[in-house]
């Protein structure tokens, strides 16, 4: 089933009955596994994931003393990684619409916001820098988040999204569907204390397999306004998509 343009996927009712039930099946599932993210994201990356995130951040142009608005910030691990690279002369605002993501962020000085991709509680030309990170398949209206990216970017604004793209090979997307859909599953199970936390995490690769291809994405970033749209890849599945609000 082909998404409609405005869909980062098709709907998998697996998991929710339509695109009105999307929202909150995202929040709720987020907000029942919040307490066990980290320990599994840690586990699932083999404590890489902090130092690849500041990598990103860095080749995507943050600098010292930025403002950077982190959307989707979860439990705070690329906003901790941007810490540091901006500094005490910086300013990070998180914003996410889980109530519980939020309640597990420890970075005091990190301003929070309850608020949606599609509509961010931020000012017009707010942010010298806008991160979206592994959040873009969870959005309900990928052109209203972009449109939002652009309007709270301030003129020369930098943005950086980060997802997980599938692997072009047919074997390495098999293994790393195995790998994603059964090994990470498995071990959310034997580690995590939300019996939901499995759940989510099947969820996560469905959402990866039914995301719009990447050329789609870089397509929906021009048509927000954005210029020197860009995508950089690692190992094949991390995809970093960089863009400039002119």
């Amino acid at each position: 089933m082909e998404p409609t343009p405005h869909l980062p996927h098709a709907p998998l009712p697996a998991y929710y009955r339509d695109e009105d039930d999307h929202a909150q099946y995202v929040r709720r599932i987020f907000d029942e596994t919040a307490v066990d993210y980290d320990r599994i994201e840690r586990a699932m990356a083999f404590g890489s994931g902090g130092w690849y995130r500041r990598q990103a951040l860095v080749r995507a142009g943050l600098a010292v003393g930025d403002k950077i608005v982190d959307v989707g910030i979860g439990t705070g691990l690329l906003a901790r990684q941007a810490c540091t690279v901006i500094g005490e002369q910086g300013r990070l605002i998180g914003v996410d619409p889980s109530p519980g993501m939020l309640s597990q962020v420890d970075l005091p000085d990190v301003e929070l916001r309850a608020g949606r991709a599609e509509s961010l509680p931020c000012e017009t030309g707010e942010a010298d820098f806008l991160s979206f990170g592994y959040a873009f398949r969870h959005v309900s209206d990928v052109d209203a988040a972009l449109q939002e990216f652009h309007r709270v970017l301030r003129p020369g604004g930098r943005l950086l999204i980060l997802e997980i793209s599938q692997p072009s090979s047919r074997v390495s997307r098999a293994l790393v569907k195995f790998y994603m859909r059964r090994v990470v599953p498995a071990l959310a199970r034997v580690v995590a204390r939300e019996r939901n936390s499995a759940e989510l995490w099947r969820y996560y690769w469905d959402t990866i397999e039914a995301c719009i291809p990447p050329e789609r994405i870089l397509q929906a970033m021009e048509r927000a306004g954005f210029q020197q749209v860009k995508r950089h890849t690692e190992l094949g599945i991390f995809s970093e998509y960089t863009a400039v609000r002119p």
